[in-house]
């Protein structure tokens, strides 16, 4: 094989080490976005229901190839998905039409990769009061409303609602709202509906509100900007995935010709005389040393 042949051959080698480095990193990041997890919604927004309520549940999600499915854990059952005996599953949404006091449990979304959504419990009553709380949890700052409510008897019957078992309040509209709750509101409640009922428990959290950092004036970003809050992280790691796509392959092509060009580059430089390294030999062999590698070097 000739020396021009050898040296293209290191060349692709080359070209292709490189490409499928890049390839690989760009296909990792691509992974890692795709990650992202999840977020179950029940619909109606409710932790507790009557027996035979309609209940939807649904995967939000950026991504749907990821394949999310709904899975629930009750008393008689563990991890089985939608349509296996309960609701009617399309897509990343699950429909149960009717629903029974066997069905209370833990409902979750669980893609094929691995990755789970936040986890709800849902409480199904055979009785005749329900509070209706937020079933995911609540930031805190926020307002949070609680309904107790009958099911053949309007919503609006005097209530009294209980936190870890204590009295909080009587309310004449059977409806109570907490203001800017904090940690402290988090707990157990349950309400009571005089001649009706009580309804079952339901667990409130309350999550720390996520802190911005204001970045400093001297900054070359106006003084006003802030660092990326929680609920800006998806959307910004979405763009930064896109940007990725679009730029891995215009880099890979640029590396591939840098790498050509200078493989060439060195192919066309003649030997450089070094009497240093061989003071024995003399100029008259070094010049014909050098014509022999030149004309070596370019008889192909």
């Amino acid at each position: 094989m000739s020396s021009s042949s050898i040296m293209q051959t290191q060349i692709a080698a080359s070209a292709v080490s490189l490409a499928e480095m890049w390839i690989f990193s760009c296909f990792l990041i691509g992974s890692m976005a795709s990650s992202l997890q999840a977020r179950l919604t029940v619909s109606p927004s409710s932790s507790q229901f009557f027996n035979g309520d309609f209940v939807s549940l649904s995967c939000e999600e950026d991504d749907s190839s990821a394949g999310w499915t709904l899975r629930r854990n009750t008393s008689k059952q563990q991890r089985t998905q939608c349509g296996d005996g309960w609701g009617e599953g399309a897509g990343s949404s699950c429909d149960i039409n009717y629903i029974y006091p066997w069905d209370s449990g833990v409902y979750w979304c669980e893609s094929r990769e691995g990755p789970i959504s936040n986890m709800v419990n849902l409480t199904v009553t055979g009785g005749s009061v329900i509070l209706q709380s937020p079933v995911l949890p609540v930031m805190e700052g926020d307002d949070v409303t609680l309904l107790c409510k009958t099911k053949t008897t309007p919503s609006n019957l005097p209530a009294a609602f209980y936190k870890d078992g204590s009295l909080i309040r009587k309310q004449p509209t059977g409806h109570m709202t907490i203001q800017h709750v904090s940690r402290s509101d988090e707990g157990l409640y349950k309400c009571d509906i005089s001649g009706h009922g009580e309804s079952p428990s339901s667990w409130i959290t309350v999550t720390e509100k996520p802190t911005t950092t204001v970045l400093p004036a001297t900054s070359a970003l106006p003084s006003s900007t802030t660092l990326p809050s929680h609920s800006s992280t998806l959307q910004l790691g979405i763009r930064v995935f896109l940007t990725l796509v679009v730029f891995c392959p215009y880099f890979i092509s640029t590396l591939l010709m840098v790498s050509l060009y200078r493989h060439r580059a060195k192919g066309n430089k003649l030997p450089i005389l070094n009497l240093h390294t061989h003071p024995e030999q003399g100029l008259d062999d070094v010049h014909e040393d050098v014509i022999t590698d030149v004309t070596t070097e370019h008889r192909f």
